[in-house]
């Protein structure tokens, strides 16, 4: 088990040191390379060729490829001066950059955004996974009953509707229309239970999407593994159904749910942009959002790493999780 960790951790640290670079080749080599200035792209074409000037010197985009690169990184373990004349700015460890629209680092701002939306992916995965897993098991033992039929219904319903329409939909119902809930966030240091009031419809919207592509891969895993030889040989023992079911076929089925929930998690940790945009939640992806339409280059930038680290991280918590479902990953 120790070795299969090892590995795992080398992998996931090759995998981000490559993210890196991919992320960074992508926000300044390629634009470079398409015949744009990076400068102009961090302060916008409007601005003066003093301006673009400074900001060129500061990010040190006239040195060597591979030492802006070194400077990239550096700046993230041991933070970064960002420098020009006598114009010098600060950006502390872990520096993902800084913001010289608006004039600060964008470490601050993601970890000020951060919680809202891992609040917001936590509290949406726990529902999606017990409901859409529960679902799918149920579909699965009680194939052509009226409840597969309308649980799969559901399901549809659930995959085919954009979060925009249903988040809508429940603001207007449970918000505006019978007045259960006022919709409106509220920091959960201000009120818990205002916290958790606002939270509500963007956990239930957004797990009600995700719930349903996993009742479907569930109750479709679950009937391909009912029939497996080891299955029947299980009853034909002699053992309960519970255990037959519980001990044996759900382990089999949850490694392909297990992928999926460290995909899906890991990306909506960088960000639920239509959620957050509907329920006006002050995360990640209000930041990008913004950022976007303001052309805030380094926040994006920003958004992009956090969201891969949440990826790779996700990714090697499911692959440890293998090794405790199926035996099979640790002898390979």
């Amino acid at each position: 088990m120790l070795a299969y960790l090892i590995r795992r951790l080398f992998a996931a640290a090759v995998m981000l040191v490559v993210i890196i670079l991919v992320v960074f080749g992508i926000f300044f080599l390629v634009p470079r390379w398409a015949g744009v200035d990076p400068a102009t792209m961090f302060v916008g074409k409007q601005a003066d060729p003093a301006a673009i000037e400074a900001v060129r010197q500061k990010l040190g985009l006239g040195e060597p490829i591979f030492v802006q690169v070194w400077e990239f990184f550096k700046g993230i373990f041991v933070g970064r001066t960002y420098a020009s004349g006598g114009d010098v700015t600060n950006c502390a460890a872990p520096c993902f950059g800084y913001s010289f629209r608006n004039e600060q680092a964008i470490w601050p701002v993601l970890t000020d955004r951060f919680p809202v939306t891992l609040a917001l992916a936590l509290g949406a995965a726990v529902l999606w996974l017990i409901f859409g897993v529960a679902a799918g098991v149920l579909s699965a033992l009680k194939r052509g009953s009226l409840w597969d039929r309308g649980a799969m219904i559901v399901a549809l319903s659930g995959v085919s509707l954009p979060i925009y329409f249903t988040g809508l939909l429940s603001l207007a119902v449970f918000s505006y229309g019978l007045g259960w809930l006022d919709g409106q966030y509220v920091p959960i240091d201000e009120s818990v239970s205002g916290w958790f009031g606002g939270m509500i419809l963007p956990w239930v919207t957004l797990a009600f999407l995700y719930a349903a592509m996993y009742a479907r891969i569930t109750r479709a895993t679950m009937l391909e593994i009912l029939g497996e030889d080891y299955i029947r040989t299980a009853r034909a023992k002699g053992l309960r159904e519970p255990v037959v079911i519980g001990k044996h076929a759900m382990r089999s089925t949850m490694t392909p749910i297990l992928t999926m929930f460290g995909m899906d998690l890991g990306a909506l940790i960088g960000g639920a942009i239509l959620t957050e945009t509907t329920f006006s939640l002050p995360g990640l992806g209000q930041a990008v959002l913004t950022a976007i339409n303001t052309k805030d280059l380094p926040i994006i930038l920003g958004v992009t790493l956090i969201t891969s680290l949440a990826v790779i991280f996700a990714n090697l918590v499911v692959d440890l999780l293998y090794a405790v479902i199926d035996p099979r990953v640790r002898l390979s």
